[in-house]
């Protein structure tokens, strides 16, 4: 036995040692994604739901989604949509939190709240024959949260500590900085409250920020899995049909700012300087948002991407740098996070730039530009794969105001993007002379690498 493990272990360092020489494998052509046919509901009240017949296994997915959350706190408010959200899985005028939780478990899942900036999202997992009665459970708890004052005091000491930990890493000290840049005033720019506030924050608070901001007229419910469609519906205009309508919310999207300018946040004797570039771009509904997309991944969105590359697999600068396009509603920003080693963070940042400034200049191949399209057409099959994320999918499609066809032409607007759109989005939109660039590290040790690259503010 010991003798044919050894063998064994053998053959596939000989295997791996081939494959690093011979290259990957090619990946072949992509595959057809079909995105599953959905019925969509609008009851009286306004409140919209979206059924989807998906898959074999005898489970179904329901998620309530509410346009609300920290978009809708004022300079003073921050993370009173989070307070809320916690208090809301604490109990409602007809259940306790620990019938919830039974109740969820009898059905063979379990619910949760998560609030966000956009959205807040009430969801849970259950057999296929509690489909019905989870829609209930989760009616109840937006509708009639009982937001008890008790619960407040343990709620606030686990926000004050989750608060006091993420101000001591210095990845949420730049993303908070660098949100205040981008979008000042807003609260897309507003990441973490004072502790003064959170302190401050009571049940009528709570009671309050529910009663101004859950309602039907701002709700999607959306079903995936295998239910019965019928007795759904029945249970959706039974549970929600009386639910107030409300207002539809009506915000102006931010205008996001930036300029070709160094934040330093000092943190002396760091050994890595956590870096971020970052510039709004445009929004998921212009024509180019694909192209952008396409230009994303191949310059730092993936694994094999240009600017991983360079500083990672050549200059070993870095371990995990990545670039991404951040959405918010109806507005976005590029960004490219990376953790560089003190002593080469301002070589770091030129070979960034230097990536850049190449693809402005040069079109990809079109063997390059091939892979990552095939890429991204394989990621996004596998989003399509899980009930959860063809929610999250089609929540996004809502959300951001996207036509009615985006899924289903995803993979082929992906495929049809060019070397030339690509040169031509990097152009357009990646200016790197408007790119404001926080750096959280030690500013004695930095300093003189990073001057040549824009003010130091």
């Amino acid at each position: 036995m010991k003798r044919a493990v050894l063998t064994t272990l053998a053959s596939l360092t000989l295997l791996g040692a081939a494959a690093r020489a011979e290259g990957p494998p090619r990946p072949g052509p992509p595959r057809d994604v079909d995105v599953p046919s959905t019925t969509e509901l609008t009851l009286p009240n306004g409140m919209r739901a979206t059924l989807i017949p998906f898959g074999t296994l005898p489970k179904v997915t329901v998620e309530l989604s509410v346009r609300t959350g920290n978009i809708d706190e004022a300079a003073d408010q921050v993370w009173l949509s989070g307070l809320t959200g916690e208090l809301m899985e604490e109990g409602t005028t007809t259940r306790s939190a620990e019938e919830i939780a039974l109740a969820a478990a009898r059905m063979g899942g379990q619910l949760a709240v998560d609030v966000g900036f956009d959205t807040t999202e009430i969801e849970g997992d259950a057999l296929s024959e509690c489909g019905p009665e989870l829609v209930k459970l989760i009616a109840d708890v937006a509708q009639r949260p009982r937001l008890p004052e008790a619960d407040v005091p343990r709620i606030r000491a686990d926000l004050l500590r989750a608060l006091s930990i993420a101000k001591s890493d210095p990845a949420q000290l730049a993303r908070e900085k660098l949100s205040a840049l981008l979008y000042p005033g807003h609260p897309y720019g507003r990441v973490f409250p004072e502790p003064a506030m959170l302190k401050g924050y009571s049940a009528a608070h709570a009671r309050a920020f529910h009663e101004a901001n859950f309602a039907a007229a701002r709700a999607h419910l959306y079903v995936a899995g295998r239910f019965d469609a019928a007795a759904v519906e029945a249970a959706i205009r039974d549970a929600f049909g009386s639910w107030k309508r409300g207002a539809e919310p009506k915000r102006t999207p931010p205008v996001g700012r930036s300029a070709r300018e160094i934040h330093v946040i000092d943190r002396p004797g760091a050994p890595q300087s956590v870096v971020r570039l970052a510039l709004p771009v445009i929004e998921r509904r212009h024509p180019d948002s694909i192209a952008l997309e396409v230009t994303n991944t191949l310059l730092g969105g993936a694994f094999s991407s240009r600017i991983i590359s360079n500083i990672r697999e050549q200059k070993g600068y870095t371990y995990s740098p990545v670039s991404v396009l951040v959405d918010h509603r109806r507005t976005a920003y590029w960004v490219e996070a990376a953790e560089i080693t003190t002593a080469v963070t301002g070589p770091a940042l030129k070979e960034i730039f230097a990536e850049i400034d190449r693809l402005q200049a040069e079109p990809p191949s079109q063997e390059e530009l091939s892979s990552i399209k095939r890429y991204m057409a394989g990621a996004f099959a596998l989003q399509m794969s899980s009930r959860g994320s063809l929610i999250n999918a089609l929540e996004d499609v809502d959300l951001q105001g996207l036509p009615d066809d985006h899924l289903d032409t995803y993979v082929e607007r992906v495929l049809a993007v060019t070397p030339e759109d690509v040169r031509r989005v990097a152009q357009k939109y990646l200016d790197d002379s408007r790119m404001t660039i926080v750096i959280a590290g030690d500013r004695a040790a930095i300093e003189a690498q990073i001057k040549p690259f824009a003010t130091i503010r």
